[in-house]
């Protein structure tokens, strides 16, 4: 009877190792799911980011520029005409370049960037210009300035797809002229541009932000704005710095 009962308890522990075993081998050989979204993936998925590597990618949009400070005084005097009363507007152009996307960790890329930016500001008035001393005469003065833009942002990924963006900008000038058109009674009598680029900094620096949305597709919208830091008069004669809203258009390969 004893020996009975040993062999049935052999049996038993045999046939409960038999289902462990078995259960243990179906779940090491569950097969493994695979991400079938697009080519392109964005850096929101923890499963994704560190297996994106560095993407390339071409950015271009619009430019809503002006100058913050003394624009009023720089422009004018630049243009030798500092009578009358002026308002200042904004100035629109645009920017476009190239950019690379380099993955940091689950939620966090840098992107470092090159691009050609329009950037300046635009007065209307009136002002007493040569040969129209008796007539209220009609002036606009555009301050037309060109830099090749070098952002180095931090991009944070709220959502899929969503992120922040922030970073530092140097600002390398390639060109800086004035435009000065006067009229009276619906005539343009006057127009000339001034070179000034001689007397602007060389470098400009800037704090950029904003938030954007990359989709899957490769494409991707983003808005932000430059917030210079540095004046741009080189002779100190005046203050004024850059304030650029920029609105883009993007696409990552």
């Amino acid at each position: 009877m004893q020996t009975k009962r040993l062999f049935g308890r052999l049996a038993a522990a045999c046939l409960f190792l038999t289902v462990s075993f078995s259960a243990a081998q179906a779940q090491v050989r569950r097969p493994t799911t695979y991400s079938t979204q697009g080519r392109r993936p964005v850096y929101t998925a923890p499963q994704t980011a560190a297996s994106n590597g560095v993407q390339l990618g071409i950015r271009a949009g619009v430019n809503v520029a002006d100058w913050h400070g003394d624009a009023v005084q720089s422009v004018m005097s630049l243009a030798d005409y500092t009578n009358g009363a002026v308002t200042r507007e904004t100035r629109t152009g645009f920017h476009a370049g190239l950019y690379a996307t380099l993955p940091l960790g689950e939620r966090f890329a840098i992107e470092p960037g090159v691009l050609y930016s329009e950037k300046g500001t635009q007065l209307r008035g009136t002002a007493s210009v040569p040969g129209f001393e008796v007539l209220s005469a009609n002036v606009t003065a555009t301050a037309r300035t060109a830099y090749v833009d070098v952002p180095v942002l931090a991009k944070a990924y709220l959502t899929r797809g969503l992120y922040l963006y922030a970073g530092p900008q140097a600002s390398f000038l390639v060109s800086s002229k004035v435009r000065v058109a006067a009229g009276a009674l619906g005539f343009t009598a006057f127009r000339q541009d001034f070179d000034t680029k001689n007397q602007f900094r060389s470098v400009d620096f800037a704090a950029v932000g904003g938030l954007g949305y990359q989709f899957d597709s490769g494409f991707g919208l983003s808005a932000g704005y430059d917030y210079g830091l540095s004046s741009l008069d080189k002779n100190n004669s005046f203050q004024a710095q850059n304030r650029v809203i920029k609105a883009s258009l993007n696409y990552s390969f």
